[in-house]
């Protein structure tokens, strides 16, 4: 695998910047937010330049109970394959439960959550690992989360997990030392013990974010600054292997590009510091890791065990369980036994201020109609209406759900009835007119034949 070097996380927010910002060897672009056929002018100057772009997914659930969706995989391979990327990247994650499995409606989390470290989860996740390394054109690499929530009756520390995880597939990890400090902060884990249990000849790359604390919960909301403590994860990382490349992060409210550049140079620092920490020389050790990275899925497929497939069964268990957490996060039942009812709750209220800021961001109309009533709005429909169709369907089901309750401002619901009705169609209604005079014509010219 090629060095990737220093990056950063490509938003449309933040194209120009980006293109004109020094010192950046690659680009990740999150996949579900690229058309194949249509990419951004931005990301194509880049890769004219040289740039490496890897597309980073967020909706495939790997960790969920069922079989990757082949449809999902698809469209991540041809993103894959348009950007000319030498990887793709994952998460270790559920974000959907029900269904098929336990004969309940689907829900959507919108959000990444947490597996239950447990062997069953561990062989659904591997198995649906090599599903998804099959369907794809290029090595796949999976990130550990960060959590609000900690699952009861757990087998294995991150660690052990992650290396197992690795151990069994071949897989590649990309390692987020955000992640790693909000999980010390969530759930206690020491950050330091899971970097020692890891597989570090298995790691493509490295996020780095910054967060927020709030009554003792750490949120990774990718939104500010990089703090102290994650850069101390990130060199510690350093002193025990090379990263081939190391990425930041961040999504939203985002600071001018000045600061931009300073965060990176802090993180190009906590690398070099951790490099001289090292035993091994850095350019030596840089090497070791480049090549250890390049040969980590042979080695370990070649101590691989035999193939262990999540049976029916095991299925259905983890599918029940992921239903019961998610169902209780989105749709209000009762919190399962074993769970901290006070971070469940928290969790629940995040994936609903979530909901409510990527649909404003989908459908940034709905905040201008409903102005400062659109925030309390939604989350007060979240609260009763579980996201079942993605974040467009969600919005259209909030605006639904408004225009058949009462709105005593008659600007608003027609403003809101006229964006509903544009866009609940199979085409919108601004096109109806010029779609029916296309099939007009196209019968005229059908009968001449």
């Amino acid at each position: 695998m090629r060095r990737l070097g220093t990056g950063i996380g490509w938003r449309p927010e933040i194209a120009d910047a980006v293109e004109r910002m020094p010192g950046i060897d690659w680009v990740e672009a999150v996949a579900e937010n690229v058309c194949p056929g249509h990419l951004p002018e931005s990301l194509l100057r880049l890769r004219e330049r040289g740039v490496t772009v890897v597309p980073h997914g967020v909706s495939l659930g790997l960790g969920g109970a069922d079989r990757p969706d082949e449809g999902r995989l698809t469209a991540l391979a041809e993103r894959a394959a348009a950007l000319g990327a030498p990887l793709v990247t994952e998460h270790i994650a559920f974000v959907r439960a029900g269904g098929p499995l336990t004969a309940s409606p689907r829900l959507e989390a919108g959000h990444l959550l947490p597996l239950p470290r447990t062997r069953d989860a561990l062989d659904v996740l591997c198995e649906n690992v090599r599903i998804a390394q099959e369907a794809l054109p290029v090595p796949l690499a999976v990130e550990n989360i960060a959590a609000l929530i900690s699952w009861p009756g757990e087998e294995m520390t991150e660690g052990q997990f992650l290396y197992e995880l690795a151990e069994r597939t071949g897989v590649r990890l990309l390692i987020d030392v955000a992640n790693l400090h909000t999980n010390h902060v969530n759930r206690g884990e020491d950050p330091a013990k899971a970097l020692a249990e890891l597989p570090l000849e298995a790691v493509a790359y490295v996020h780095v974010a910054g967060g927020f604390e709030r009554d003792g919960v750490w949120h990774d909301s990718h939104a500010h600054p990089v703090p102290r403590p994650v850069l101390d994860i990130l060199t510690d990382l350093a002193s025990r292997v090379a990263p081939p490349g190391v990425l930041l992060e961040r999504d939203e409210n985002f600071p001018e590009p000045g600061e931009l550049e300073r965060e990176l140079e802090s993180i190009r620092g906590a690398v070099e510091e951790g490099r001289a920490m090292c035993p091994v020389s850095g350019a030596v050790q840089e090497g070791r890791a480049i090549r250890s990275v390049s040969g980590a899925a042979s080695r370990v497929r070649a101590v691989t065990p035999p193939v262990v497939v999540a049976d029916d069964d095991t299925r259905e268990r983890l599918a029940l369980a992921q239903t019961a957490v998610l169902s209780s996060l989105v749709a209000g039942t009762p919190v399962p036994e074993g769970f901290d009812r006070v971070r469940m709750g928290v969790q629940a209220r995040a994936l609903a201020a979530k909901r409510a800021s990527v649909v404003a961001k989908i459908a940034p109309e709905l905040p201008v109609i409903l102005g400062t009533e659109y925030r309390p709005a939604f989350l007060d429909y979240a609260h009763g209406h579980p996201m079942a169709g993605g974040y467009r369907q969600d919005a259209l089901d909030f605006a639904g759900q408004l225009l058949a309750g009462r709105i005593e401002d008659a600007g608003v619901r027609r403003e809101l009835r006229e964006w509903w009705l544009e866009r609940s169609g199979p085409v919108p209604r601004s096109r109806r007119p010029v779609v029916r005079a296309a099939r007009a014509a196209r019968r005229v010219l059908l009968r001449r034949r």
